[in-house]
């Protein structure tokens, strides 16, 4: 059901289950959630893509599981939780369809790459399904309350170019292209200071929670000052070549 591997600063997972959509049971969904915890101890990691295999990205939760399962400890909120705080960028390569609880991982990623014909939908409303509020908040974030309110309160289906005028997408591509630019996206936050990168991060996730550490953004800020990635960027400035950051 999901494969994954690092490659270099890239960490990469597939969720692989195509005849059913890419739908996540509940074990799956744990089961990313335990690796994105162990990723986020490992700094060589400077990006995360997540695509899928087959005609759709994800459909969300396993309708058995939504059916025959006890929610009230949401294992889909936990995984999208974990993507949305993991350390380093993430990009969400959109093979195809996002619907249900897919529309939500793609929201907790960072970046959206998304494929010509694909289109997205929550339908919670039409099986009588009060969504979970986190995803909400994170529709919110990402794509403004009254877009949040044509996902929720109508069931609206959006098609690739309405996912990329509301924000949904950063960028949209021809269904070949989508490697190329998922890992363009990647090689360039791979490419930037870590300690920055890493840091201002979690500033954005903190403050669109509502939850800002400012001590702890402070001293983030303070570190990055005092790195020698800090020096290194001076110096290719100074010297006009590519700057080689460690991280540190």
């Amino acid at each position: 059901m999901i494969s994954a591997g690092i490659e270099g600063p890239v960490a990469r997972m597939v969720l692989d289950r195509p005849e059913a959509h890419n739908a996540l049971d509940q074990e799956a969904m744990r089961r990313l959630t335990a690796l994105l915890a162990d990723w986020s101890e490992r700094t060589e990691i400077r990006a995360l893509v997540l695509t899928g295999r087959g005609r759709s990205f994800c459909a969300g939760a396993a309708l058995g599981d939504v059916a025959g399962q006890d929610w009230s400890e949401n294992p889909l909120t936990a995984l999208c939780d974990a993507l949305e705080a993991f350390p380093a960028p993430t990009i969400a390569a959109l093979n195809g369809g996002a619907y249900g609880g897919g529309v939500e991982i793609a929201l907790a990623c960072d970046f959206r790459v998304g494929v010509t014909g694909m289109r997205a939908f929550a339908p919670p409303a039409r099986l009588g399904i009060h969504y979970d509020p986190a995803g909400i908040r994170r529709a919110i974030d990402r794509l403004g309350a009254q877009t949040a309110r044509r996902m929720f309160l109508l069931a609206e289906t959006f098609d690739a170019e309405a996912l990329l005028a509301t924000g949904f997408l950063d960028w949209l591509v021809a269904p070949e292209a989508l490697q190329a630019k998922a890992d363009e996206v990647a090689a360039t936050a791979s490419g930037l200071a870590p300690l920055a990168v890493r840091g201002m991060k979690r500033t954005i996730v903190e403050l669109s929670r509502g939850a800002l550490d400012a001590d702890a953004a402070r001293a983030r800020i303070r570190a990055c000052f005092a790195s020698a990635d800090h020096a290194e960027g001076l110096a290719a400035q100074r010297e006009k070549r590519v700057p080689r950051f460690e991280g540190r």
